[in-house]
């Protein structure tokens, strides 16, 4: 059975570790005692970490689950919106002296939010690792990384009825984290590596539109014009011949 780290065991980490654990066995890291000890009594190893953005006296020593992972999966933020390049730069610097010289399949989880507001369709090409400097940094450490552009994460309890939505006209760039943990089991199997993909559902309603679906409002109008940006997944089904279990955010909400 091959073995998987996930670094973050959050909302997103979690529900990939549920995902993978009937194929894989998860090892993984949180931020607290307590959800450490409830993780590693449910047969997850678990330990307890987190990767500052400042310098260290000493660097983090090695994971030594390490020694024994086929696969890494790095859920923790990575990007100039969580801090600045400086900060960054010293928790990426934490974060690889964890890792180490690991030389097993990465995936990096980055964001959609590198593109910028501007009412076009956006792919891969338009902005590449090499203008976003956490993914830059990662890639110049483990060029192996694939790293996947996630629209905004849904599924369960994130509806997109459930917050404060502004510009009701504007296209959603929203993903299923079943689609996410589907991706790359997918990508697992296929030992893919050094890809960068996108990774938003196919379909790109206007929020008003999936407000009304969730909350069950009959209302069949197509609005006038769906503004805003969309982050296409193109490359993605076409190179992997991958086949969304929820292509319409519309029907997130649907078990």
């Amino acid at each position: 059975m091959k073995k998987v780290g996930i670094i973050g065991y959050g909302w997103l980490g979690a529900r990939i570790a549920a995902s993978l654990s009937n194929t894989y066995k998860i090892y993984t890291t949180t931020t607290t005692v307590e959800k450490a000890e409830e993780l590693n009594a449910k047969g997850v190893h678990a330990m307890v970490v987190n990767f500052p953005d400042y310098q260290l006296s000493e660097p983090y020593p090695k994971w030594e689950a390490l020694e024994n992972l086929d696969v890494l999966i790095i859920t923790i933020p990575i990007s100039e919106k969580s801090c600045c390049v400086s900060s960054l730069y010293n928790r990426i610097r934490n974060l690889s002296s964890f890792i180490g010289e690991f030389k097993g399949q990465m995936f990096l989880m980055s964001s959609t939010g590198v593109y910028p507001d501007t009412e076009k369709e956006f792919t891969e090409i338009d902005v590449p690792v090499e203008k976003i400097s956490g993914e830059r940094m990662v890639r110049n450490k483990y060029p192996q990384v694939n790293i996947l552009r996630l629209g905004g994460l849904m599924g369960d309890n994130r509806l997109l009825k459930n917050y404060n939505v502004s510009n009701l006209n504007f296209a959603v760039n929203h993903i299923h984290y079943k689609d996410i943990a589907g991706i790359i089991l997918k990508m697992i199997e296929n030992g893919t590596e050094k890809c960068l993909y996108n990774v938003t559902a196919p379909f790109h309603p206007a929020k008003f539109q999936v407000i009304n679906a969730q909350k069950n409002i009959e209302n069949g109008e197509e609005p006038e014009e769906v503004k805003g940006k969309k982050i296409l997944s193109s490359k993605l089904v076409s190179e992997l011949e991958y086949v969304f279990q929820y292509p319409d955010p519309r029907k997130f909400h649907e078990i």
